[in-house]
Protein backbone atom coordinates (compact mmCIF):
# COMPACT_ATOMS: atom_id res chain seq x y z
CA UNK A 1 0.00 0.00 0.00
CA UNK A 2 1.53 3.30 -0.79
CA UNK A 3 0.45 6.91 0.06
CA UNK A 4 -2.25 7.91 -2.02
CA UNK A 5 -3.71 4.16 -1.49
CA UNK A 6 -3.98 4.91 2.31
CA UNK A 7 -5.71 7.90 1.28
CA UNK A 8 -8.28 6.41 -0.81
CA UNK A 9 -8.85 3.86 2.14
CA UNK A 10 -10.14 6.54 4.48
CA UNK A 11 -11.51 8.45 2.28
CA UNK A 12 -13.87 5.31 1.38
CA UNK A 13 -14.40 4.31 5.05
CA UNK A 14 -15.22 7.61 6.39
CA UNK A 15 -16.58 8.90 3.65
CA UNK A 16 -14.49 12.10 3.28
CA UNK A 17 -13.59 13.72 0.31
CA UNK A 18 -10.23 13.01 -1.15
CA UNK A 19 -8.67 16.38 -0.64
CA UNK A 20 -9.59 16.08 3.16
CA UNK A 21 -8.34 12.65 3.67
CA UNK A 22 -5.15 13.33 1.82
CA UNK A 23 -4.87 16.09 4.32
CA UNK A 24 -5.27 14.37 7.43
CA UNK A 25 -2.67 11.93 6.59
CA UNK A 26 -0.05 14.71 5.18
CA UNK A 27 -0.94 16.06 8.97
CA UNK A 28 -0.42 12.47 10.60
CA UNK A 29 2.93 11.82 8.58
CA UNK A 30 3.86 15.57 9.12
CA UNK A 31 3.64 15.46 12.60
CA UNK A 32 5.85 11.97 12.90
CA UNK A 33 8.73 13.46 10.97
CA UNK A 34 8.90 16.41 13.33
CA UNK A 35 8.58 14.28 16.42
CA UNK A 36 11.60 11.97 14.63
CA UNK A 37 13.69 15.25 13.77
CA UNK A 38 13.43 16.59 17.40
CA UNK A 39 14.63 13.30 18.76
CA UNK A 40 11.50 11.96 20.21
CA UNK A 41 10.32 8.03 19.98
CA UNK A 42 6.71 7.34 18.38
CA UNK A 43 4.99 4.68 19.81
CA UNK A 44 1.89 2.98 18.00
CA UNK A 45 0.34 0.33 20.27
CA UNK A 46 -0.45 -2.58 18.36
CA UNK A 47 1.49 -1.19 15.79
CA UNK A 48 5.44 -0.75 16.64
CA UNK A 49 7.23 2.68 17.61
CA UNK A 50 9.59 4.81 15.50
CA UNK A 51 12.90 5.34 16.66
CA UNK A 52 15.95 7.81 15.26
CA UNK A 53 19.33 5.71 15.57
CA UNK A 54 22.64 7.15 15.27
CA UNK A 55 25.46 5.34 14.00
CA UNK A 56 29.12 6.27 14.30
CA UNK A 57 31.71 6.62 11.45
CA UNK A 58 33.20 3.47 9.92
CA UNK A 59 35.60 2.65 7.13
CA UNK A 60 34.22 1.12 4.72
CA UNK A 61 35.21 -0.54 1.05
CA UNK A 62 34.05 0.10 -2.64
CA UNK A 63 33.01 -2.87 -3.68
CA UNK A 64 33.83 -2.59 -7.15
CA UNK A 65 37.51 -1.51 -6.49
CA UNK A 66 37.94 -2.47 -3.02
CA UNK A 67 39.43 0.93 -2.12
CA UNK A 68 38.74 1.78 1.78
CA UNK A 69 36.39 4.80 2.01
CA UNK A 70 35.63 6.85 5.06
CA UNK A 71 31.84 6.35 5.86
CA UNK A 72 30.38 9.65 7.87
CA UNK A 73 28.40 8.88 11.16
CA UNK A 74 24.75 9.20 10.50
CA UNK A 75 21.04 9.16 12.11
CA UNK A 76 18.42 6.86 10.48
CA UNK A 77 14.81 6.17 11.29
CA UNK A 78 14.17 2.33 12.66
CA UNK A 79 10.96 0.49 13.16
CA UNK A 80 11.03 -1.77 15.46
CA UNK A 81 7.27 -4.16 14.95
CA UNK A 82 5.10 -4.48 17.63
CA UNK A 83 3.71 -7.39 19.34
CA UNK A 84 0.15 -7.62 18.25
CA UNK A 85 1.26 -6.41 14.84
CA UNK A 86 3.85 -9.45 14.44
CA UNK A 87 0.94 -12.31 15.61
CA UNK A 88 -1.32 -11.15 13.33
CA UNK A 89 1.14 -11.19 10.80
CA UNK A 90 2.75 -14.98 11.46
CA UNK A 91 -0.65 -15.78 11.97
Amino acid sequence: MNKSELIEALATKKGLSYKKAEEIINVIFDSMTNALLDGDRIEIRGFGSFVVKGYQAYTGRNPKTGESIAVKSKKLPFFKVGKELKEKVSG
